[in-house]
């Protein structure tokens, strides 16, 4: 792949419980790669046909009652190698454009995408910030099918223009041949690859001068803040990067500190589904989430901190806060040492209904199969919506988009495995260092079990930027949702906003 260097894939480490925050199971990447075992190395592996240019229709929608008129791009962009010259792949891209902008320099761009190891960009195209989103009920259940889509209210064409990528090995990206996939694993050749896109990109279509906006959800957050300090050290600078549901630190989450950076998200869940006392209940989310986070920062980490030291009585109040906290009984708790992973908290909530919660969304819940269980058979939220997806993906490019392509489209797990170290957060300083005028906009669900908001807390918080970056350069986003949180339709109406003001704030006036 083009960049000053070829770049081989490296290991550094094995990520820890990866699957914690990974997008996981079958529909959201992050979980298995027996697909990419099974095919992705195979010389008979499904090939793709690529058009000669992009192909193009025009549309309209209308946003905030102002009627847009755009042009719809579907294409390839080439990947090639620095050294030889050499194609080694295509990455699919469909790309919003405003029509009749006389001046590019004022109108923004985006470059989306989601998860990197197994995930397409389908998720963000259709549900967060594309002209069209699936069609769910308000809190993001999904109907029964037939799927369909309908127009997104929310689409992010009224802050600049939108370039959806999909990662090689997803959606419809290829390597020229099996032997090259591997080329495109590992979280620095996944940043070469997509740094040798956006340079391609910005040529093709004339956008040098154009504001950059990179945005990531899940795994697609490592992308987007690797993606800043990549983008500047090859002289590339943008304006902002947005982060949703964000892993730009596995180390936030190791050891000791896994308990410590779900516990808050236990207590959200536990308050959600009403199963602490009154005197919590009655708290509104934003006073529940305050006192989540000060008790797991303060008493409890005290706790962990002193371990065997802890006095009996010390250890008899965590305990019992711990339990009403998070409306499991005291016993259970107890048994578990005061440490209550994922599985265990997430069928004894409410196993007395048979229920069990969900990892992506942990406001849904489904039925429990092994009633006697200490880990969810399924995750229901992924169930929720992992085939909606896809089915309204296929019909919207074909009847709206006019591309008609016979392959697979992979929603997830095809893609080259990530073998290098999952932190990007030196890439994000680096960026700030050389382009102090970057902003950083950052999105957590407080019912999101796979990127838990508190551990993205402390990262941001650690950041090391100079005080005006701080002060002025960076904000959060919180919203009473899971991972996906544009799947809510009120924390969609929300995020639409936060992120029309970051905008605003990132571009020069």
């Amino acid at each position: 792949m083009r960049i000053h260097h070829r770049i081989y894939p490296i290991v550094l480490f094995a990520l820890a419980g990866a699957s914690l925050f990974a997008q996981g199971g079958r529909g959201r990447g992050g979980g298995t790669n027996d697909f990419f075992r099974l095919n992705y190395g195979n010389e008979e592996m499904q090939p793709v046909t690529y058009p000669d240019k992009p192909i193009t229709t025009q549309h309209s929608i209308t946003l905030h009652g102002e009627r847009i008129d755009y042009t719809a791009h579907v294409g390839f962009e080439p990947i090639h190698n620095a050294t030889t010259g050499t194609t080694e792949g295509h990455l699919f891209y469909v790309y919003y454009s405003k029509n009749n902008v006389a001046d590019k320099t004022k109108r923004p761009v985006w470059f989306l995408f989601n998860g990197g190891p197994g995930a397409a960009t389908v998720w963000l195209h259709m549900g967060a910030f594309g002209p069209k989103m699936v069609k769910l009920d308000s809190n993001g259940m999904a109907p029964s099918p037939p799927y369909t889509y309908v127009d997104n209210p929310n689409c992010l064409l009224d802050t600049g223009d939108l370039v959806f990528i999909d990662a090689m090995g997803t959606g419809y990206s290829r390597p020229a041949k099996p032997s090259y996939g591997p080329d495109f694993g590992g979280v620095d050749n996944d940043l070469a690859a997509f740094y040798e896109f956006i340079r391609t990109f910005l040529n093709d279509y004339n956008l040098w001068g154009s504001p950059i906006f990179v945005g990531g959800e899940s795994y697609g957050t490592t992308r987007a803040a690797g993606l800043s300090g990549y983008l500047a050290d090859h002289d590339i600078a943008i304006n902002g990067v947005m982060l949703l549901s964000a892993v730009i630190d596995a180390n936030a989450a190791a050891g000791e500190q896994r308990q410590l950076s779900t516990l808050p998200t236990e207590i959200m869940t536990a308050h959600f589904h009403q199963k602490q006392p009154a005197d919590l209940e009655k708290l509104s989310v934003d006073q529940m989430a305050k006192q989540a986070r000060e008790f797991a920062s303060g008493e409890y980490l005290e706790y962990l901190f002193d371990g065997a030291r802890a006095t009996e009585a010390e250890r008899e109040k965590v305990l019992t806060d711990f339990a009403r906290y998070t409306g499991l009984p005291k016993s259970f708790v107890a048994g578990l040492d005061i440490r209550v992973p994922l599985g265990p908290f997430s069928t004894e909530l409410m196993r007395d209904q048979h229920r069990m919660t969900s990892r992506l969304d942990s406001r849904f819940f489904g039925y429990q199969i092994d009633g006697g269980s200490n880990n969810t058979s399924f995750d229901f939220s992924n169930a929720n919506i992992e085939n909606c997806f896809l089915t309204a993906f296929e019909a919207y490019v074909r009847n709206d988009l006019n591309y008609a392509n016979n392959n697979i489209y992979y929603v997830a797990g095809n893609a080259p495995p990530w073998s290098g170290e999952y932190n990007t957060v030196v890439n994000l300083e680096d960026a700030f260092a050389k382009n102090p005028h970057m902003h950083l906009f950052v999105g957590m669900g407080y019912y999101d079990f796979a990127c838990p908001f508190y551990p993205v807390e402390w990262t941001i918080a650690h950041l090391k930027a100079s005080d005006e970056v701080k002060k002025h350069n960076i904000s959060l986003g919180y919203y009473e949702a899971g991972h996906m949180v544009y799947i809510d339709r009120p924390s969609a109406d929300k995020y639409h906003a936060d992120l029309v003001r970051f905008v605003d704030s990132a571009v020069p006036k």
